[in-house]
């Protein structure tokens, strides 16, 4: 027995959404890079998921593809005559206002706005939607919290390591402080040895000569007998 026909359509359920995103996804990707190789052929496939993460292939550079491609497109609508183009920016116009509609429809659900209209299934999926997006968000806002406390314990290491060494450089400076004290200290202890060595010499050679001084300036008594026997 065959496998039944998929209607296509959006997918409610969020889980079964995103398996069979990720499985047709891939699906796509081998499909176009076999087609590159088999068929000797440029191609780019661009793909971006209903959380906005892109995902992409491209036979060669996907820059040069694009500028391609914007070239081909860009010829073409020289090569058409007045009225078609005008035809083909009126269809252009109208496929992206009703984008910018869908866009502005969803990102009113999304703040809570215009919900009478849903059932319960699609209210049961914008929640699953607003839950992933909080997940994402809490995920990337404890990533950034991460990476500072990170960076702030690598900056305090840093410091510490800074600090441990200032502090070997002033118990070195207070080492050299204490040593050229005790120089200080004896250089002064000496010169007053020495002043007062010189302070006690000077004092032994006036003591030495102050006998002779004294003997020469005592009296003779004989003058004073012989005076007073002239008398």
């Amino acid at each position: 027995m065959g496998r039944g026909k998929i209607v296509i359509k959006r997918i409610d359920d969020s889980t079964s959404r995103q398996v069979t995103f990720s499985k047709r996804r891939n699906g796509l990707l081998k499909k176009a890079r076999e087609l590159s190789i088999l068929c000797d052929a440029q191609v780019g496939v661009i793909v971006f998921s209903s959380t906005g993460k892109l995902y992409e292939y491209g036979s060669s550079s996907m820059k040069s593809t694009i500028e391609r491609y914007n070239k081909v497109k860009l010829e073409h609508h020289h090569h058409m005559n007045p009225e078609s183009e005008v035809k083909f920016w009126q269809r252009e116009v109208i496929v992206l206002r009703q984008q910018l509609q869908h866009l502005q429809e969803c990102h009113r659900q999304l703040m809570g706005a215009q919900l009478s209209g849903l059932g319960i299934n699609e209210l049961q999926n914008l929640e699953n939607q607003l839950e992933m997006s909080l997940k994402g968000v809490r995920i990337k806002k404890n990533q950034i919290l991460t990476d500072e406390i990170k960076e702030l314990q690598q900056k305090g290491n840093q410091i510490r390591q800074e600090n441990v060494q200032l502090h070997k450089r002033i118990d070195l400076v207070t080492k050299e402080n204490v040593e050229l004290q005790k120089i200080h200290e004896a250089r002064i202890m000496n010169e007053e040895n020495g002043n007062s060595d010189q302070s006690y010499n000077i004092s032994n050679t006036y003591g030495l000569q102050a006998p002779n001084l004294l003997q020469l300036n005592q009296p003779r008594p004989q003058y004073t007998e012989l005076g007073l026997q002239l008398l």
